[in-house]
């Protein structure tokens, strides 16, 4: 009796987790890396992954919403796909800061709860005095924040 209700406890999370995806998701959101690929060493994980991500990647950028839509009707995955064909790079510290360096700037994007900032960081090339931040609502459209951004301080 109590393996039965216990399974039940188990499978009901798992049920709503399924229902509550967006019918977009690829199968791959759903799967956990075997034991097996926990086992192996960074180097050998970090290779075998790098050519699957791309592929993930791309799979997650032909999902993306219509330019025009809010950026909060896109999900994370098609969010952090659409920032890697940007030309950010996701910080090994904290997965919500992502990094970008052009030519004429540098700038750390953060993905917060409510809101997008980006900080253009005097650190990197130009004439900046002092760190820009600008923030950005998730309710703008994904084109317009593109262009803000990309854009510079």
């Amino acid at each position: 009796m109590l393996a039965v209700s216990l399974s039940e406890s188990i499978t009901a999370p798992n049920l709503l987790l399924t229902a509550r995806l967006p019918p977009s998701c690829p199968p791959s959101f759903l799967k956990f890396p075997s034991r097996s690929l926990r086992r192996r060493s960074r180097g050998a994980l970090a290779s075998s992954s790098a050519a699957a991500a791309t592929a993930e990647d791309e799979e997650w950028l032909k999902r993306l919403p219509e330019r025009k839509k809010p950026l909060y009707s896109h999900s994370l995955p098609c969010i952090e796909a659409w920032l890697k064909s940007l030309g950010f790079s996701q910080s090994r510290d904290d997965r919500a800061v992502w990094d970008i360096e052009k030519p004429d700037w540098h700038a750390q994007l953060s993905l917060d709860v409510t809101d997008l900032y980006i900080r253009y960081l005097k650190s990197g090339p130009g004439n900046l005095e002092k760190n820009v931040e600008r923030r950005f609502s998730y309710a703008l459209s994904r084109e317009d924040i593109e262009n803000a951004i990309l854009g510079g301080p």
